[in-house]
């Protein structure tokens, strides 16, 4: 954990959220300021700041953060359409630096998305 990571006190419950999801690897919550009908992060319990500072040894891990994406979308019922979202530094909009995945889904998505 660290210490001033949101997410870090979100996933030790230092911070109340709005959990859908957790096992002993991820978490997913519901975004605070949703961008669709569904708005999901999901996020993976080991503090890793960006895609950057990810090693090899996280790509199960990783892997494992789309896989739930997916679970997620059948259980919302959105599997028809959704999107999966994740942000890499401050210019593509990372506002937290903990690495997690936007699930978006229930209403139409255009492209570009910004």
């Amino acid at each position: 954990m660290v210490e001033d990571c949101i997410f870090c006190k979100i996933i030790d419950k230092k911070i109340p959220a709005r959990f859908e999801y957790e096992d002993s690897e991820l978490v997913a919550i519901q975004d605070i300021h949703p961008q669709a009908p569904v708005h999901l992060l999901v996020i993976p319990r080991k503090h890793i700041s960006d895609i950057n500072a990810a090693q090899e040894s996280d790509c199960k891990l990783l892997g494992g953060l789309i896989h739930r994406a997916k679970l997620l979308a059948q259980h919302k019922k959105v599997e028809d359409g959704y999107r999966l979202v994740l942000n890499n530094g401050s210019k593509a909009g990372q506002s937290v630096f903990h690495v997690h995945l936007h699930l978006l889904g229930g209403r139409p998505m255009t492209w570009p998305p910004g």
